[in-house]
């Protein structure tokens, strides 16, 4: 699986990382069903960090489930190839028509808690998401659309306005991670 080739290229740059690539590797010898929504304990999802060209601003997402501002980016259903996940994403989500990867390699690896909650009528239990994060670039001048169903905004932010917009207090540690890792680059 391409996708268990990737994981273990990845380099992680913390210890956060490090167990969270354990674990998702783990999760794949388990369970032959992390691809879909089936699993509903954990499955694996692709988000985009997406940048201008310049990378002084992130293009986020005001999400409707948790009425935070956010990355963009979604379920895997079934699909092995992450990237273009979440390039897919990208387009529906935020209307932009020519994202591109950055690099074709992971940039970044966590494990996410999903509180319970509805979608589409019915009871989602909590779970985990096995997160796969692309460095994505755009053109901050190409024009932006929400998707009603899952956001209600779609806009750049100055990196350093970033945390400043999350409420979800556990995703600031998460974005401050990606914001560090552009200086590296």
């Amino acid at each position: 699986m391409v996708l268990r080739e990737q994981l273990l290229a990845y380099k992680p740059c913390n210890e956060q990382e490090e167990s969270d690539r354990r674990l998702m590797l783990r999760y794949m010898d388990t369970f032959d069903d992390v691809l879909t929504r089936n699993n509903e304990m954990a499955h694996f999802t692709a988000s985009a960090w997406v940048v201008n060209p310049a990378r002084t601003k992130a293009l986020m997402a005001y999400h409707n489930l948790y009425n935070s501002w956010a990355w963009l980016g979604g379920h895997a259903d079934g699909e092995a190839d992450l990237l273009s996940v979440c390039l897919r994403e990208v387009r529906e989500e935020s209307g932009l028509t020519r994202p591109r990867a950055v690099s074709d390699q992971i940039y970044s690896l966590e494990i996410l808690g999903v509180d319970g909650h509805r979608k589409c009528g019915r009871h989602v239990s909590t779970h985990v998401h096995l997160n796969v994060t692309y460095l994505i670039g755009a053109d901050e001048d190409e024009a932006v659309h929400c998707k009603p169903d899952e956001n209600s905004g779609v806009r750049w932010f100055a990196l350093d306005e970033v945390l400043d917009a999350v409420s979800e207090p556990e995703m600031r540690v998460v974005y401050q991670k990606l914001i560090d890792k552009l200086s590296e680059i």
